[in-house]
């Protein structure tokens, strides 16, 4: 158990990179060094690694790279859907295929484009916020794609280019400052395809993840745990308390929000914030949240072996106040907090390397700062 370099995996600040973890950037990622840190501290090869909340499947990622058995799930089908196409390698034919594709596509997203022929696609309601001048280009590119994905002969290969268009299209529109010129995503779109081609070739073929879409409430009662076999390790980032995510949405001119990514998934959306992170962050004392997460969390102990370990990455809108009831619901699910030779807690705090994802102008608050959290199931 190695956890020197745990502590220093999960200090790490540097650009997420390597495998597959560049396909999507999901919010409040961490770390896949943090991640392989602790699936080798605490779990064996042909283990089964288990994580609840997956979001952009880091974990997922870097168990199968680790050589264990791996179980993600999510609430929020646009996670399952990243994950699934971050850890679905293709095979010679298929990668050749997708990459002439791209290229006919390509050709062929021009603004002259008959929008008749687009109609349907272009007035999915997964579009708001698309119609505007400063995008409307990019939203006729992307419709020129998904119009075209029917062309591709297998449902790995049309994920993968869902999984393309994805990826372009969160580079052309996400948080982006300046607009894109269709040119430009024309370009970009043909050199991802080849990049990702050449980034899921990292992935191991032999063993498949197990992915479910499902809260994690409702765990036990999931298909991967049907044989009685329980997890070794959980390793996840649960949704924080009191903070402001959007795990459902894009912001595009001028930080308006956009469902835009269930658009191009085609992933079922029309959920509010407040269901994708337990709870509304403006609730007074956010008895929702910590209701939902000790059901979560029994749960996700029902699932997990005794003497199982869970590593979490949270962080806390008021630390004092949240901490200590986040603790406790844990120790009412069966859950030991690990501690160290001295008897005190083993906690690693680190500084959050970008937090576009949360309102800087309250200043240091205590949610600039996320800590690893690491329980024995008892």
């Amino acid at each position: 158990m190695d956890l020197e370099s745990l502590r220093i995996a999960a200090q790490d600040a540097s650009r997420v990179k390597g495998l597959t973890h560049g396909f999507y950037r999901y919010p409040a990622r961490f770390s896949p060094k943090f991640a392989k840190a602790a699936i080798e501290a605490f779990s064996d090869r042909g283990d089964i690694v288990l994580d609840p909340f997956m979001g952009g499947g880091t974990t997922i990622v870097e168990g199968l790279a680790c050589g264990r058995r791996v179980i993600g799930s999510d609430i929020n089908s646009l996670s399952v859907f990243v994950t699934r196409v971050k850890t679905s390698p293709l095979n010679s034919p298929e990668q050749e295929t997708v990459a002439d594709w791209s290229e006919s596509v390509a050709a062929r997203m021009v603004y002259r484009h008959p929008t008749v022929d687009l109609a349907d696609i272009l007035a999915d309601n997964r579009t708001t916020n698309l119609q505007l001048p400063r995008v409307r280009s990019i939203k006729k590119a992307i419709a020129i794609g998904i119009a075209a994905i029917e062309e591709l002969p297998s449902a790995k290969t049309r994920d993968f280019a869902r999984g393309v268009l994805l990826h372009t299209g969160q580079w052309a529109l996400d948080n982006r400052k300046q607009s894109t010129a269709m040119g430009e995503f024309r370009q970009r779109f043909v050199e991802d395809c080849e990049s990702m081609i050449q980034q899921l070739q990292a992935i191991p073929s032999g063993t498949k993840p197990a992915l479910v879409n499902c809260p994690a409430e409702q765990l036990p009662g999931c298909r991967p745990f049907h044989d009685g076999r329980l997890a070794d390790l959980v390793v996840t980032s649960p949704p924080y308390p009191g903070i402001h995510m959007l795990y459902h949405r894009w912001q595009v001119n001028g930080r308006r929000e956009t469902p835009a990514p269930y658009w191009i998934a085609d992933c079922r959306d029309g959920e509010g914030g407040a269901f994708y992170t337990l709870g509304d962050r403006k609730e007074a004392k956010l008895n929702t949240y910590f209701e939902r997460l000790g059901e979560a969390m029994r749960a996700i102990r029902s699932v997990l072996r005794a003497g199982g370990k869970i590593v979490q990455m949270v962080a806390f809108s008021d630390k004092s106040k949240q901490l200590p009831r986040y603790l406790a619901e844990m120790e009412s699910a069966g859950f030991d907090e690990l501690r160290r030779e001295s008897g005190r807690p083993f906690r690693v705090w680190r500084t959050v390397p970008n937090r576009k994802w949360h309102a800087n102008s309250k200043g240091g608050t205590s949610s600039a700062r996320e800590v690893v959290l690491i329980h024995r199931a008892t």
